[in-house]
C-alpha cells in the first residue's frame, strides 16, 4: 500500500463528511457545466456556419432596412451563385402569446436555395411559391404550438401592424426540417411580398438584410468588400460579411449577458474551492495526533503534505466524476432539449461540449488541489512533539 492509495481508503473514515463535500463539488462542477454549455450553445452559431454564405446588411445598424433594388445588384456581381433576402416581421400568435419565434418575410423563389439545410418536400415549396399568404413553419414549432399543413393562424406585429379588415393570417403550406442541428427550427416563414403589398407606398420596397452564396468560399471575405465597394456611392452603405462574422458581430451585442455567465461560473468555482479548504482544514484540525504518528513512523514533512493533497485530489475527482455523469441526463438530456423545442431560436442545439467536461473535471480536481495547499503545508510543519501532545 502506498500512500496514495492510503488517502483514498482514508477519506472514508468520515463517511458523511466526505460524503457531503463529494456532492458539494459534484453540484459546483454541475452548474459550470451547465453554464459553460448554454454559452457555447449561445455562440456556436458563428462556429458552424456556412463557409460560402455572406451577409449583407444596413451599415449603420442591422435594424435598419436596405433597397429592395439591391439584391438585383448583389445577384450580378461577379463572385455570387445565388442570393436572396429577407425581412424580420416580428410578429406572434395571439393565442399563444406567451411564445416567441422567429417570424420572417422571405423571398419565395431563392430563399430555401441559399439555406438548403432547411428540407421542404417541393409540393410543399410548389404550393408556397403559388399561395400569397402561405407560410412555412419548423417542425419543432409546428409540434410546440400544435399546427399542421392547412391549418390558419393569424400573427400580431408590433412592427408591422395589420388593417383591421386586413389581419395577417396565413396558411400552413409545409413544415420544415434540418439536415444540421445549428439551423433554427422553430421559425415562421412567409412571403416578403404579401408583407411588401400590404404597407403604405412609403414604405415598401425595402429589405432587412441579404444572404448570397458564393462560387469559392475562401473569396468569401473579398466579395463581401466588393460589395460594400459597390454600394460607398449611394444614399444606403452596407457592411458584408461571411456568415460566421456576421453571427459573431449580432452576439456582440450580448456580450455583457454572456460575460456575466463566465463570471457566475467563476464564482461557482471560487466558492467551491472555499468550501473544500475549509473541510480539508476541519480535517486536518482533527488528525493532528495521526499526522504526529505518521512523523514518528518516520515518514518526512513531505510524505504528509501529498497524503493531504492526495485525499483533496480524490475529492475532486470523484465530485468532478459525480456531476460530469449527472450533466448528461440533466443537462443535454433534459434541460437541452427543453430549450431546444421551447427557445430554440436562441439555443439551436444544446449538447454538452467534450472540452467543458474535461475542463470541468481539471478544474474540479486542480482547485481542490489548491484549497488544500495551505492545510497542507500546515499538517506538514507540524512538530512530532506537539503533534502527538495535542491530542494526547
Amino acid at each position: 500500500m502506498n500512500l496514495a492509495t492510503l488517502a483514498a481508503k482514508n477519506l472514508w473514515r468520515n463517511r458523511v463528511r466526505t460524503g457531503l463535500t463529494i456532492a458539494a463539488s459534484a453540484i459546483a462542477v454541475l452548474t459550470f457545466i451547465t453554464l459553460r454549455t448554454l454559452v457555447f450553445s449561445w455562440t456556436s452559431a458563428s462556429e458552424v456556419a456556412a463557409k460560402d454564405r455572406v451577409v449583407t446588411r444596413h451599415k449603420v445598424t442591422f435594424v435598419m432596412p436596405l433597397p429592395k433594388k439591391y439584391v438585383d445588384d448583389v445577384r450580378a456581381q461577379k463572385g455570387i451563385r445565388v442570393a436572396t433576402f429577407a425581412s424580420w416581421f416580428g410578429g406572434k400568435d395571439p393565442s399563444h402569446a406567451d411564445e416567441f419565434f422567429g417570424t420572417f418575410g422571405v423571398d419565395r423563389d431563392k430563399y430555401f436555395d441559399v439555406y438548403d439545410e432547411m428540407l421542404v418536400g417541393q409540393a410543399e415549396l410548389t404550393r408556397f411559391k403559388e399561395e400569397k399568404r402561405g407560410a412555412i413553419v419548423g417542425d419543432l414549432l409546428a409540434k410546440k404550438l400544435g399546427w399542421k399543413v392547412g391549418d390558419k393562424v393569424t400573427l400580431e406585429s408590433g412592427i408591422y401592424p395589420a388593417d383591421p379588415d386586413s389581419p395577417w393570417t396565413f396558411t400552413i403550406v409545409g413544415i420544415y426540417t434540418a439536415t444540421k442541428k445549428s439551423i433554427d427550427r422553430m421559425s415562421f416563414i412567409f412571403r416578403w411580398d404579401t408583407l411588401n403589398d400590404a404597407l403604405p407606398a412609403s414604405g415598401r420596397d425595402q429589405i432587412g438584410w441579404i444572404v448570397s452564396r458564393v462560387d469559392d468560399p475562401s473569396h468569401a471575405a473579398d466579395v463581401g468588400l466588393t460589395l460594400d465597394k459597390a454600394f460607398d456611392v449611394q444614399d444606403t452603405q452596407t457592411l458584408s460579411q461571411d456568415e460566421a462574422s456576421f453571427n459573431a458581430s449580432f452576439l456582440a451585442g450580448i456580450s455583457a449577458v454572456l460575460r456575466a455567465v463566465d463570471i457566475i461560473s467563476a464564482v461557482i468555482l471560487v466558492i467551491m474551492t472555499l468550501v473544500l479548504g475549509n473541510t480539508i482544514a476541519m480535517g486536518v484540525r482533527e488528525r493532528t495526533f495521526e499526522y504526529g504518528t505518521l512523523r514518528a513512523m518516520g515518514f518526512r514533512p513531505g510524505h504528509v503534505v501529498f497524503f493531504v493533497l492526495a485525499e483533496a485530489a480524490f475529492v475532486g475527482a470523484l465530485g468532478g466524476i459525480v456531476g460530469a455523469l449527472l450533466s448528461y441526463p440533466l443537462v443535454e438530456r433534459g434541460l437541452g432539449r427543453y430549450l431546444e423545442e421551447n427557445l430554440g431560436n436562441l439555443f439551436v442545439y444544446v449538447g454538452v461540449p467534450r472540452h467543458v467536461l474535461v475542463l470541468a473535471l481539471g478544474l474540479s480536481v486542480g482547485l481542490s488541489v489548491l484549497a488544500a495547499i495551505l492545510p497542507a503545508r500546515a499538517a506538514g510543519n507540524l512538530r512530532v512533539t506537539e503533534a502527538l501532545r495535542r491530542i494526547a
